[in-house]
């Protein structure tokens, strides 16, 4: 069957509006650096298995080519901490020459949003140089999936499920909190380092429901789809231009959660936890990956970096390469970038507040 603190939120919209400025500003004075003979060093903090390995991976030969000088661009992954671990080390490194770049996600996002203790950094340092927008597709055991009638999830009810899940604050939020609204009884085990070891525990048969990102998706379960061994359940959606869910361009075929949830009794796509599940949504999927420079980042290299993602962008063949690898959604710089890393890095108070209290109900995770 063919079936996705309030003070610093401000201090991140202020500082996204001043670098939108300062960005149109650098295009039209700027001069860029040179970095010629360097070697950029992009860390992803996460495992090299997931959704976020395959994006810094796509991007980074053609970073190469793009960057003034062509430096070799590294990607090192520094797992830990559901990405904390990674995200407060690059909170403590400041601009030196233009060789240091931080692949953010949601997953490295929704702590920030929840004031989870173990956050030391803040977005409203860094610079955003590109956002990419993405999805996300459930999916289950042919045995699972062969209970589902149609689009009503109802008769999952009954099954024991086991998911690998990066931690109670991170992106994982996101599907677990799904299962929860469709009566499904859903077993986490916390602590993988990436979402890409979560597919290794359904593969093994350790987990038998489980969600990726479009890119490891697309590359990791598409093969386990094929050979009959996975079969996609829904995917989170996609926004359209009035705000409203619709079906993932990438994969349209796959009904949305919202129609699963429409066609199951008892969840229903209104009221206070859907209105949390949709914020938390949106703030973890349309904006999902982000491209930083650190703390005092320089006026040409904001600009080099935001010229070398455009002129990616503008390469003849790259809806076609990027669709296959990445799938099919905006990849954003300058004003576009900014205005995402705000929708990225804020919820509603009462999202975020129904969120903290679910979680310490759920998992007994404190974040008051």
């Amino acid at each position: 069957m063919s079936t996705f603190k309030t003070t610093r939120r401000v201090a991140v919209s202020l500082v996204a509006a001043a670098v939108t400025t300062f960005a149109v500003q650098a295009n039209a004075g700027g001069h860029g650096i040179d970095l010629e003979g360097k070697t950029v060093e992009w860390i992803i903090p996460f495992s090299e298995t997931g959704g976020s390995a395959k994006w810094a991976n796509f991007y980074a030969p053609l970073l190469s080519e793009a960057l003034p000088g062509k430096p070799t661009v590294v990607v090192k992954f520094m797992p830990g901490a559901g990405s904390t671990k990674g995200a407060n080390y690059f909170q403590e490194q400041e601009y030196d020459d233009g060789t240091l770049i931080f692949g953010s996600s949601g997953s490295t996002q929704f702590p920030f949003l929840l004031g989870d203790p173990r956050v030391k950094y803040n977005y409203a340092d860094w610079n955003v140089v590109l956002a990419s927008g993405t999805g996300g597709v459930a999916y289950l055991t042919p045995e699972g999936a062969a209970k589902m009638d149609g689009m009503n999830a109802a008769p999952l009810q009954g099954m024991d499920f086991v998911y690998g899940n990066q931690g109670a604050t991170r992106l994982d939020l996101v599907p677990t909190l799904a299962w929860e609204m469709l009566g499904l009884n859903v077993e986490s085990v916390m602590g993988i380092k990436g979402r890409g070891d979560g597919r290794l525990m359904f593969e093994r048969g350790e987990a038998n429901i489980d969600y990726q990102t479009s890119s490891s998706f697309l590359s990791g379960v598409t093969p386990l789809v094929e050979a009959g061994t996975a079969v996609p359940m829904m995917t989170w959606g996609a926004l359209d231009d009035d705000g409203n869910i619709v079906r993932d361009p990438t994969f349209p075929d796959i009904p949305t959660f919202k129609e699963i949830c429409e066609a199951t009794d008892g969840c229903e796509t209104s009221g206070e936890k859907w209105d949390a599940w949709k914020a938390f949504f949106i703030a973890g999927f349309p904006a999902q990956k982000m491209v930083f420079l650190p703390a005092g980042a320089s006026n040409d290299a904001i600009v080099t970096y935001t010229k070398a993602f455009e002129d990616i962008k503008a390469r003849p063949d790259f809806a076609e390469i990027s669709g296959k690898r990445l799938g099919k959604y905006p990849q954003m710089t300058g004003a576009a970038a900014n205005k995402a890393l705000d929708s990225g890095t804020n919820v509603s108070a009462s999202a975020k507040d129904f969120v903290v209290n679910w979680l310490q109900e759920k998992y007994g995770v404190s974040l008051k």
